[in-house]
C-alpha cells in the first residue's frame, strides 16, 4: 500500500468542496494562521458547526435554490 493512500472502510463520504475566494480580516486570518498548518481546515470545521447548529432553524434550500444563491 503506498504510505499516502488511506483506507476509509466504514466511513462517511468525504464531502466535494468548492474553491471560492473569501475575505476575511486579516487579524482573524493572522490568528488562524499562527496556529499552524491547517488553518483553512479549521476554518471549514467552525463554518461546518455554524451550519449544522442553525440547519434547524432555517429550511435547507431545494437544490435549485441553492444554485440560485452560489452563483
Amino acid at each position: 500500500m503506498l504510505a499516502g493512500a488511506v483506507l476509509r472502510r466504514g466511513l462517511r463520504p468525504v464531502p466535494r468542496k468548492t474553491q471560492i475566494a473569501l475575505r476575511v480580516d486579516n487579524d482573524v486570518l493572522v490568528w488562524f494562521k499562527t496556529q499552524g498548518r491547517g488553518y483553512q481546515t479549521r476554518i471549514n470545521a467552525l463554518l461546518r458547526a455554524y451550519v449544522d447548529a442553525h440547519r434547524q432553524q432555517a429550511p435547507e434550500l431545494s437544490t435549485p435554490e441553492r444554485e440560485a444563491h452560489v452563483s
